[in-house]
């Protein structure tokens, strides 16, 4: 079976989209939203443009909100739907399938198999993440794919692992898959762009939290000091990426949304003041990931005026942009 590729793309010759070239307070948001982010910049979107939904995240008991970008807003900018799949045959078959009929779709994996995650999880640990992929030669075992911050190629013996081809143990669950349908994929002109970006926003600000979901962050991260220093260093970056590379990052995309809608026409009261809070908080999660990993060695560090301060953004951000719209 030969070749079967849905986009033009080289990945020694892929540029990606300027959130992933820029200097960023989060180099990375999580697995679902960064590869988006290439997706969309690869169709020829603009993914800012869908990311009003990073103000709608909130604390969740133990988390921060594990964010991605919503099918009904994908759907509603650019006409692309988004729905779960069910896998009766082989990952790989359906991959094909797909990209032949004009699709993509999403595939949960073993990060094992991935070697742009090298000197992190390629061939050092079993961790799940997402791809989708773009092109895929059986024959020659070879996989062109979207994951995290830009676009790869795989061959070989990854290839088996990635599609579970050959001797694998057959009691693991069905990964998780995606279809995404470009059938009715709509390029709207800037100015319809703007106006479906802001009516977006204006959705997703319904969403956004009443309470500053701040203040439940600093209460679970005080809270888990104790427990911190006995789960070592893998413990710490499992939770510090729920806590705060999440509140972060997400804080870091709303601002650019912002400062994109601003930059663009889209200029009402307040989006550059929020912008400016939400990049302080961003910048905020940075500097307690560095104290809360002193403070799981057993060290003593006093974080209180680094929440405060995120504290008090946050309640910024959300006045300078509920400010301009009913709730």
């Amino acid at each position: 079976m030969a070749l079967t590729k849905l986009l033009e793309l080289d990945p020694t010759t892929y540029e990606p989209h300027r959130l992933h070239q820029s200097e960023r307070i989060w180099n990375e948001t999580n697995c679902y939203v960064d590869l988006w982010i290439e997706v969309l910049h690869s169709l020829g979107l603009e993914p800012l443009a869908a990311a009003a939904f990073t103000l709608a995240t909130d604390f969740e008991t133990e988390q921060w909100t594990f964010f991605k970008f919503p099918p009904e807003e994908l759907q509603t900018l650019f006409g692309i739907r988004v729905y779960e799949m069910n896998p009766w045959r082989t990952v790989l078959e359906h991959v094909i399938d797909h990209l032949a009929s004009g699709r993509l779709i999403t595939v949960e994996v073993d990060a094992w198999y991935l070697p742009d995650t090298a000197g992190v999880a390629y061939r050092r640990a079993h961790t799940k993440t997402t791809i989708v992929p773009n092109a895929v030669d059986p024959e020659q075992r070879r996989l062109g794919y979207f994951h995290n911050a830009s676009y790869f190629e795989l061959e070989g013996d990854d290839f088996d692992g990635v599609f579970r081809l050959g001797d694998f143990s057959p009691d693991v669950l069905v990964p998780y898959v995606e279809t995404i349908r470009l059938d009715l994929l709509e390029r709207p002109s800037h100015d319809e762009l703007i106006e479906r970006a802001k009516r977006s926003l204006a959705r997703q600000l319904e969403l956004m939290p009443d309470q500053n979901p701040i203040v439940r962050l600093r209460e679970r991260t005080l809270g888990d000091v104790e427990w911190l220093q006995s789960v070592g260093l893998d413990g710490f970056h499992l939770w510090a990426f729920g806590m705060f590379r999440q509140c972060g990052s997400s804080a870091e995309v709303a601002a650019e949304h912002l400062t994109w809608l601003s930059a663009n026409g889209g200029d009402e009261v307040g989006f550059l003041i929020a912008a400016d809070a939400l990049r302080s908080i961003a910048q905020g999660c940075k500097s307690l990931e560095f104290s809360m990993a002193r403070a799981a060695r057993g060290r003593t560090v006093d974080v209180s005026s680094t929440f405060d301060e995120m504290e008090q953004s946050w309640a910024t951000a959300r006045t300078a942009l509920v400010s301009g719209y009913e709730r």
